[in-house]
């Protein structure tokens, strides 16, 4: 605004005069308005004065050009003449009307308030939006405008926050759609508005619909939760039920995972058929109304599935299929299943919505998941495209974890039954220990490992207890273990003492793992032999934990064994411990997944075994059973192997013994004295094979051993001759030539006898053999 004489000088300049042109009022104060005007002045005043307002081209202080529209009014002095004129200044109409236009034209809700957020200003979205002309809203608080509360509520706070701190705020705000099941997002821009001065007058916002935008963080928010809530556990039936828990209520009113039978054995999937009908097996389901009353199946019941039903179109196409009840396929399934049908009829005033999703995994289809919507008039919405989508990604998701499942339970499972098959079944007959087992294969998903036990029979009624441990877990463990316990057997046919059998055990192991490759395999193995007759056992461990005893008397104790290295080290020695054991002791050999815990270190483990122990041990099998009790969580992370064996001693009538000089005319006498022994025991059938025994082997030792010569007899399940001299040469089998005088007596003792062999001794060897007692009347 400006004022002007009758002179044509300037003699008031607004502020807003200044903002729009530039020019300071001192510098215009003063001046003739027509310096001012770009063009003819003169036609400028006669318009002005003629219509009380024209567009006039105005020239700025910094050179610009503007056309601005004008509008004069006269100061009345005296009458008629005018003492002056105010002239008023506008930008150009068009302009103006191109930013209203903006206003109202806008693509999103546009609104202004005052300070008080009663409603100013609404473009013709907002409008829309609120489903009222803007002649409805304006100068009404907002909170009276809407009807949810608690909507209302969070929006006018913020409104609030902009008009108290001058600060332009952004609120995001949901609302539930019509259906109630879809949410509507709204995300709002709000801003102070100012005079020309600075004072806040009033509050702007500016809101778009971001429902699109929700909706896609809501689908990636589930998928990355099923990342974490999927596959929790290598269990094929676990997984399913993960998918169908998770999915409602968030997206279905029902879920259910149907499975091919043969995925839930943990084999390959079998060939989907592509005429008949399909079975599958129910693996889950899940629903919003507690009981699953949707579901037509129970859990774990298998059901045939027509091909042009969804969940079989699914599984053979490998596609989603999205359908709704009024398909024909839909509606003739439902009719030709009676419990499905029954189902619809519960639901009849309903409409449903039916997804079915294949899953598929490595190119393989294991099953197939059915999502469910029940509409109605509160829940109206089908599931669309974008539900699919989602639907595929935690159905792929689901189906890798579930083949993984699959394939953990197959390798498992061939595991388990490799390690089952290695470990012993049945012991024959011996006499030296009675002893009972237990093997548990870990429960974690570690899987199977290398742990083992054996009790072999050995020449004279001894006997060795074994026990390993092979490091890691799985089939390699599983077979690393069954060649070790091979080689085990073989060594202890030869009779080594405990100490050289580890030697040799050693040896294989390295030699196995520059066979395999591998860098090195792990194993601890203790190996004792027990001897019935004189009551004593050797022991020798390589890296394993040592045994308990638990005296016949009740006192229980760890036995102090020199700690060998690890087998496969080498290069280290084995030491052997020997010990006197009364009858009636028994021997708790164990792996340290028995002992040894995440929360609990080896020697408490070993304390918590003899606590188990202690007392009299009445029972074996029961003692394995409390030990096992006593020790191990529901789920032990590593396989356990418990051996418990108690010691048996053979009667000093069940043993003859004779020492013998290096003479051959004493060989007759050998015969002699064990004829005369076998008559005591009531076994005269055994007097021929025996003599020729005897006879054979003493003279043998007489002639290649040399003294001192031991004979000894023991009589138990079968009658053992045993004959001991000087030399450590053993002799083997050959077949003698037609004019050779030696060379057949060791062949007629092996075609006489059940078993014959030799062992080391300490100083020299032992010859024996077997033969079976003849029946007792």
């Amino acid at each position: 605004m400006a004022l002007v004489d009758a002179r044509g000088l300037v003699t008031g300049w607004s502020e807003g005069a200044r903002r729009l042109t530039g020019y300071p009022a001192e510098e215009v104060t003063g001046r003739p308005a027509a310096e001012l005007v770009a063009g003819d002045a003169a036609a400028a005043r006669r318009e002005l004065v003629t219509h009380g307002g024209a567009v006039v081209t105005v020239r700025y202080r910094d050179g610009r050009r503007q056309e601005l529209a004008l509008r004069l009014c006269p100061l009345l002095g005296g009458p008629g003449a005018p003492r002056g004129f105010v002239v008023s200044a506008t930008p150009d109409p068009a302009e103006r009307a191109l930013g209203e236009l903006a206003f109202q034209q806008a693509s999103m809700s546009m609104s202004v308030f005052d300070t008080g957020q009663h409603y100013l200003r609404m473009n013709a979205w907002a409008c829309q939006v609120m489903g009222q002309p803007e002649e409805e809203f304006r100068h009404r608080h907002f909170p009276d405008t809407v009807e949810d509360a608690e909507h209302s509520r969070g929006f006018l706070r913020h409104l609030e926050i902009v008009a108290e701190t001058g600060r332009p705020v952004r609120y995001e705000s949901w609302t539930r759609s019509p259906s109630g099941r879809r949410m509507h997002a709204w995300t709002s821009e709000m801003w102070p508005v100012r005079n020309h001065s600075g004072e806040l007058i009033g509050t702007a916002l500016a809101a778009f619909d971001s429902s699109e935008q929700y909706a896609a963080r809501q689908r990636l928010a589930l998928l990355n939760e099923a990342a974490g809530s999927i596959g929790t556990k290598l269990n094929v039936v676990q997984t399913a039920r993960e998918l169908a828990e998770l999915v409602v209520p968030r997206l279905a009113d029902f879920a259910s995972v149907d499975l091919l039978d043969s995925v839930l054995q943990g084999e390959e999937p079998e060939p989907v058929p592509t005429d008949g009908e399909v079975m599958l097996r129910r693996a889950a389901h899940h629903s919003c109304t507690p009981g699953a009353p949707e579901a037509a199946i129970g859990l774990g019941a298998a059901d045939d599935y027509p091909l042009f039903s969804p969940p079989a179109r699914a599984l053979t196409t490998g596609a989603p299929v999205l359908t709704r009840t009024g398909d024909k396929d839909l509606d003739a399934w439902f009719a030709e299943h009676g419990a499905r049908s029954a189902k619809l009829r519960d639901a009849e005033e309903h409409d449903l919505s039916l997804m079915a999703v294949p899953l598929t995994a490595r190119g393989t289809t294991l099953g197939v998941a059915v999502f469910v919507r029940l509409l109605t008039p509160e829940h109206p919405d089908a599931f669309d495209q974008d539900d699919v989508s989602l639907a595929q990604e935690l159905a792929s998701r689901a189906a890798v974890c579930v083949d993984n499942a699959r394939r953990y339970t197959k390798e498992r499972t061939t595991a388990l039954a490799l390690q089952r098959s290695l470990l012993p079944k049945t012991v024959a007959g011996q006499a030296a220990v009675e002893f009972a087992s237990r093997y548990l294969p870990a429960l974690s998903q570690a899987g199977v490992g290398g742990d083992w036990f054996d009790v072999i029979p050995l020449s004279g009624t001894r006997v060795a207890l074994v026990v390993g441990d092979v490091v890691g877990h799985g089939i390699h463990a599983s077979v690393t273990m069954g060649r070790l316990r091979t080689a085990v057997w073989a060594l202890a046919d030869v009779d080594l003492p405990p100490d050289e059998l580890l030697t040799h055990l050693d040896d294989l192991v390295e030699h196995l793992a520059a066979g395999d490759g591998t860098t090195e395999i792990g194993a601890t193995c203790l190996y004792a032999v027990y001897d019935p007759v004189a009551r004593t056992c050797s022991i020798a461990a390589a890296g394993h934990p040592p045994p308990v005893l638990v005296r016949p008397d009740g006192p229980v104790e760890v036995i102090e064994v020199a700690a060998g290295p690890m087998l496969g080290v080498g290069g280290l020695p084995f030491e052997a411990t020997e010990l006197e054991l009364p009858e009636g002791s028994v021997l708790a050999f164990y792996t340290d997944g028995l002992v040894e815990a995440r929360d609990r270190d080896v020697d408490t483990g070993t304390a918590a075994l003899c606590a188990a122990l202690e007392g009299q041990v009445a029972s074996l099998e029961i003692a394995c059973d409390n030990v096992l009790r006593a020790l191990l969580p529901d789920t032990p992370a590593d396989d356990v192997a418990l051996l418990l064996a108690r010691t048996r001693a053979l009667d000093a009538d069940q043993v003859a013994v004779w020492d013998l000089p290096d003479d051959p005319a004493l060989v007759a006498t050998a015969r002699k004295l064990a004829t005369e022994q076998l008559v005591v025991w009531d076994l005269e059938d055994a007097v021929f094979v025996t003599e020729l025994v005897v006879s054979e082997l003493v003279t043998n030792a007489i002639r290649y051993g040399g003294a001192p010569i031991q004979l000894r007899l023991i009589r138990d399940r079968t009658l053992i001759c045993e004959v001991s001299d000087a030399s450590s040469t053993s002799p083997h089998l050959r077949r003698a030539r037609t004019y050779d005088e030696g060379g057949r007596g060791l062949l007629l003792v092996a075609q006489l006898t059940d078993r014959w062999g030799s062992r080391p001794s300490g100083e020299g060897k032992t010859i024996w053999a077997e033969q079976s007692l003849p029946p007792n009347p």
